[in-house]
């Protein structure tokens, strides 16, 4: 399958220079362009670049990135964050260095960013408590790996011509390898790929889990979600695998999905990093970035006050529930009092 692209995260011009500027030795006298009829200093570069947006936010995630390297450092090895450097310059191959370079990286800060990222996601999924519900939900939609040999073809007459040309016989692997335009093609088509594969498009990994072993798939039309162009496969299934009914034989699995969807989520991560600003005790100096942060520190306030809310709701019903109780009790202890002097 076709490779997802990593996009190298470069940090803009402005904030670069910005951080440079900050950090020329303290002086923010010191002269950064000097002219006739006048000079640009740390000052006055600080005072137009602070206000930009892309500084803005720059700002925000070295302040994020901080309060969980602080915390969550230790977490990450060297050697995991050597492996995904590797794996990001396998996946460029030759224009790696030039990918780098144009997105303003050196291996060094390369190596930072993703240091950065991992220690990030180390700390989110420190929060992460699954519950029974949310393997049951991660259940339902998952399906362990299969076998399968693919054809991508750009029209549907295409596809029809495959899908005919299989029926009647011919080797599959040799129309991939024909006929295919995708990366598996010199493999016969061959693939392994489960429900989670990000490689396979949803359209194929629908249609190839109802397939038999041996059997071929109609025409399947997909889109590409990076070009948004139409795309047609044919697929035969060589080894599928029936989940059952046991979670537990698949609880590792459903474990990993069922974490990486809560980091996925955008609302659980917020509340997170609103946590986690909250107990590092963030307090923001210049009035310029006072709200880079309220998005973050809002989502944990909200969340407190609903807490606080539900903490209050059912205390008054509790309290509603003692007095009732206490009436009863009192009215009950009356009428037997009643009764035993009768």
């Amino acid at each position: 399958m076709k490779k997802k692209k990593i996009i190298l995260a470069a940090t803009s011009a402005l904030a670069i220079l910005t951080l440079a500027a900050c950090s020329g030795g303290g002086d923010t006298n010191k002269d950064i362009v000097t002219m006739k009829g006048g000079t640009i200093t740390v000052a006055d570069f600080y005072e137009k670049a602070k206000s930009e947006s892309a500084n803005q936010q720059l700002l925000q995630q070295m302040v994020i990135y901080d309060v969980f390297n602080s915390k969550y450092n230790d977490k990450v090895s060297d050697k995991e964050v050597d492996a995904e450097y590797n794996k990001t310059k396998e996946t460029y191959g030759d224009s790696f260095e030039t990918q780098l370079e144009s997105a303003g990286f050196t291996e060094e800060s390369y190596k930072e960013f993703l240091r950065n990222k991992l220690v990030f996601k180390a700390g989110i999924e420190s929060h992460v408590k699954l519950t029974d519900e949310d393997l049951k939900k991660t259940w339902e939609t998952f399906h362990p790996e299969v076998e399968a040999q693919i054809i991508k073809v750009a029209s549907e007459d295409e596809a029809k011509e495959v899908k005919k040309s299989a029926d009647d016989g011919k080797d599959f692997e040799e129309l991939a390898k024909e006929k295919s335009t995708d990366t598996t093609k010199d493999d016969g088509g061959n693939i392994k790929f489960d429900s989670e594969t990000q490689t396979v498009p949803s359209e194929v990994k629908e249609a190839a889990f109802k397939l038999k072993d041996g059997e071929i798939s109609d025409v399947i039309t997909a889109t590409n979600p990076s070009t948004y162009a139409t795309e047609y496969y044919v697929v035969k299934m060589v080894k599928n695998q029936d989940k059952g009914n046991d979670m537990d034989k698949f609880k590792d699995q459903l474990e990993e999905i069922a974490t990486q969807a809560k980091v996925n989520d955008s609302e659980f991560t917020t509340k997170v990093i609103g946590e986690e600003l909250k107990e590092a005790n963030v307090k923001i100096k210049d009035d310029a970035f006072q709200n880079i942060l309220t998005p973050f520190t809002s989502a944990t306030t909200s969340t407190s006050s609903t807490e606080d809310s539900a903490t209050e709701s059912s205390a008054t019903k509790s309290s509603e529930t003692k007095s009732t109780d206490s009436t009863e009790a009192s009215e009950t202890e009356q009428s037997t009092t009643e009764s035993t002097n009768e």
